[in-house]
């Protein structure tokens, strides 16, 4: 049968399979670029929105046993097409949860995806590992990895290209793109593939399946919920404990089910065997590792200060290195041994996470972004499925292919499940200190423009209120210092304030990246004056509508004393013109007596003779006269004898007229003053919106002007969660080259071989 194959459909059949690879790996990194834009738009945060990926990776870690043992019993060809089918209906649905505004129906079309994606790999791994002859296994197995690097990498280009042609709000069509290959794969693989199945089939493990998956579960959400940078506190969590202890509870369960299992979902002789044991750990490893892919994007528009979206770009310089690494891995391990190339990508995938953490990150430019991702890609695509499905197989017999090779992609899946969880951590971590960071560079204080009148209005009102005489008048009246008020202190980081930020507003802060952080803080603090300033000005035209109205009850007082002053000066003239009047004709009547010898019939004797009873000049003033005299003015003629007290009289009420007419033009001018404040006063008033308008539209330029450092510090600070990712990737990688020092090639394998 295989060499049929070789001679007729082999080309055909391997290029169906791995467009079935390239298709289902295209699909991881062509999410990559768009998880922010994704969780954004669906309004779930970092630690929720890595669930896109960690549901494809532990559905399809889940899914390859099932898949093999399928695979093995109905024959790879029906299994594969059923899995192709899965995907495109998973990746449809993906697409239609943009539709739906749905997370959860794009987790579990995600689910739908990875369970088609868990037929996909692995039963194409096995086809060609067990169809080619030995002696070229090392260069078919370097194809697929090849094409699952290439596709991978390109896949993250592919996504930015298609969020850059169709917009971030359109990002369903970095899923529709799998439907028409899809059918294309159907068609073919339906007319092309052979139906090879293994001659005897065991029963699958279901129970050990169930049980693997509610392990993972348990460790993914547990991990998910502990802050590494407060781990004993957060161990002891509820939420956190608890799931650990279900993964240990059900640990033993999982190893007496698979003891007693016909056909374990992972074979427990396997960890008996030293070379299997660091094939694993390796493959665990190797999931770790490659997980530090998903950050690529993220990490190049932030550190290339690019928009979201556009970071699956810079991915094609991992592509390129992986695409190429990986088939000479193949080829070299036909030449050198599988040690030597695996110890190598490890080395290599070192000092690429090392320089990005050590040099990239602290001094980002286009150059060192592309020597380390030079290195991770290179890494990578010597480490990336080729080696270790080659030392498991070396290991493991070759009627065992499909469950060995099976179990070498669900440890590498338990990785890649694992790894984001804790990653995201880092840079969800990092993200909490973007806020308080960026805001402690915003001004702190804003520029308000010269109020007319303000200086003038506040030293006025001291003047008047030190006046005696104004004191008790303006004792109500209460004007804030509108002088002092030049600038106003401004603390965004408040967190006593009671102003509470739109949703919308508080996600666009979350979803900001590196060229959007500035327009989001102009967004908040427009949002925040909008809220803030209704308060302040309406705190400050109370009070000036207080003071306002205290002063014109003033005013209305001092009218109502002028008008009275004014009618006591008239009625005192009057006085004064009756009073003048009888003394001239008192003066006339004693000067024809003294002509005359005589005294006159109408002169009293009171002020001939000091012999007669004393008279009031008042009983001297005819009664018609009398009755226009105020009687305040009649009460004090009483007293008057003689007419020296008259014209002593007369005197005192001519300068009580002229002390009451200045009192009353002192007042009329006070008066005037008043009215005028009251009119600067509100004159001010109508100032002050526009006054606070053009405050805020200072502000807001000097956040502009600003820009660089906010852009620098945003970058500075997600940066740090960054190197804690790829801090992670260089231990992991660290930890498999040495390793890897104590791996032993099996050589009774190699005598066989041979």
């Amino acid at each position: 049968m295989t060499r049929q194959l070789k001679k007729s459909n082999l080309i055909l059949i391997m290029l169906v399979y791995l467009l079935g690879i390239f298709m289902g790996a295209i699909d991881t990194g062509i999410v990559t670029p768009a998880r922010n834009v994704i969780q954004n738009f669906l309004a779930v945060d970092d630690k929720t929105g890595i669930w896109m990926i960690t549901m494809y990776t532990l559905a399809y870690a889940a899914s390859i046993p099932v898949m093999g043992k399928l695979a093995d019993k109905y024959g790879r060809k029906i299994i594969y097409i059923i899995s192709i089918s899965l995907f495109g209906i998973g990746s449809l649905f993906c697409g239609l949860s943009q539709n739906f505004d749905s997370f959860t129906v794009l987790l579990i079309a995600r689910a739908v995806q990875a369970i088609g994606g868990g037929g996909i790999v692995p039963v194409a791994t096995a086809e060609f590992g067990t169809t080619f002859p030995k002696e070229k296994r090392g260069m078919a197995l370097g194809l697929v990895g090849g094409v699952y690097g290439i596709a991978n990498i390109f896949g993250s280009s592919a996504g930015s290209a298609i969020l850059d042609i169709f917009g971030n709000n359109n990002w369903q069509y970095i899923f529709y793109i799998n439907v028409p290959i899809t059918l294309f794969i159907i068609i073919a693989g339906l007319i092309a593939l052979p139906n090879s199945k293994a001659e005897s089939v065991k029963k699958i493990d279901i129970f050990g399946i169930s049980i693997l998956t509610l392990m993972i579960l348990s460790v993914l959400y547990g991990l998910k919920k502990i802050d590494f940078f407060d781990f004993s506190a957060s161990i002891t969590n509820p939420s956190v404990y608890p799931f650990l202890l279900i993964f240990l509870v059900l640990l033993p369960v999982f190893i007496f089910a698979e003891k007693r299992a016909e056909d374990p979902v992972m074979n427990l002789e396997y960890f008996k065997n030293v070379r299997i044991i660091i094939t694993l750990i390796l493959s665990f490893m190797t999931g770790v590792i490659l997980m530090g892919m998903i950050f690529v994007p993220q990490f190049s528009e932030n550190t290339m200060k690019i928009p979201t979206g556009s970071g699956g770009y810079f991915v094609l310089i991992l592509g390129v290195f992986a695409g190429v690494g990986a088939p000479i891995s193949g080829k070299l391990i036909d030449k050198l041994g599988v040690k030597i190339v695996l110890g190598f990508g490890f080395f290599v995938s070192a000092l690429g996470s090392v320089f990005l953490v050590l040099v990239t990150a602290n001094y980002p430019n286009m150059i060192t972004v592309f020597i380390s991702l030079m290195l991770v890609g290179l890494g990578i695509g010597f480490t990336m499925g080729t080696p270790l499905n080659y030392m498991m197989m070396e290991n493991t017999k070759e009627e065992e292919a499909n469950s060995a090779l099976a179990t070498v992609s669900l440890i590498r899946s338990i990785g890649t499940a694992i790894a984001p969880a804790i990653m995201i951590g880092f840079i969800s971590h990092a993200g909490m200190s973007v806020q308080s960071n960026i805001m402690a560079l915003l001004p702190s204080e804003v520029s308000l423009p010269e109020l007319p009148y303000a200086q003038e209005l506040t030293e006025k009102l001291d003047t008047l209120k030190s006046d005696p005489d104004m004191k008790d008048k303006l004792a109500g009246v209460d004007i804030p210092d509108l002088s002092s008020m030049q600038t106003v202190k401004i603390n965004m980081n408040d967190t006593n304030s009671n102003i509470a930020l739109p949703p919308e507003i508080l996600t666009m802060l979350q979803s900001s990246d590196v060229t959007t952080i500035t327009e989001a803080c102009k967004v908040l603090s427009n949002t925040m004056f909008d809220k803030m300033t209704p308060d302040v000005i309406d705190k400050i035209e109370s009070g000036l509508d207080s003071g306002i109205a205290s002063m014109q009850d003033t005013a209305t007082g001092m009218e109502e004393g002028i008008t009275g002053m004014q009618a006591g000066v008239q009625a005192q003239q009057q006085a004064l013109t009756q009073l003048e009047s009888l003394k001239v004709m008192m003066a006339r009547q004693m000067t024809q007596a003294a002509s005359t010898g005589g005294i006159p019939q109408d002169m009293p004797s009171s002020m001939t003779t000091q012999a007669a009873a004393p008279m009031s000049i008042v009983d001297m003033i005819p009664e018609e006269v009398r009755s226009r005299i105020p009687q305040n003015v009649l009460t004090e003629l009483s007293d008057i004898k003689t007419l020296e007290d008259l014209d002593k009289k007369i005197e005192e009420l001519k300068f009580a007229i002229q002390d009451l007419s200045v009192q009353a033009d002192e007042l009329t001018i006070a008066k005037a003053g008043i009215t005028d404040t009251i009119n600067k006063m509100a004159e001010l008033k109508n100032a002050i919106p526009g006054a606070f308008d053009t405050a805020k539209n200072n502000y807001l330029s000097e956040i502009e002007q600003r820009k660089v450092p906010i852009e620098s510090k945003f970058q500075e600070t997600l940066n740090v969660g960054f190197k804690q990712v790829y801090l992670t990737v260089t231990i992991a990688s660290i930890l498999s080259f040495l390793i890897l020092l104590i791996y032993k090639k099996n050589k009774a394998a190699a005598i066989n071989n041979n």
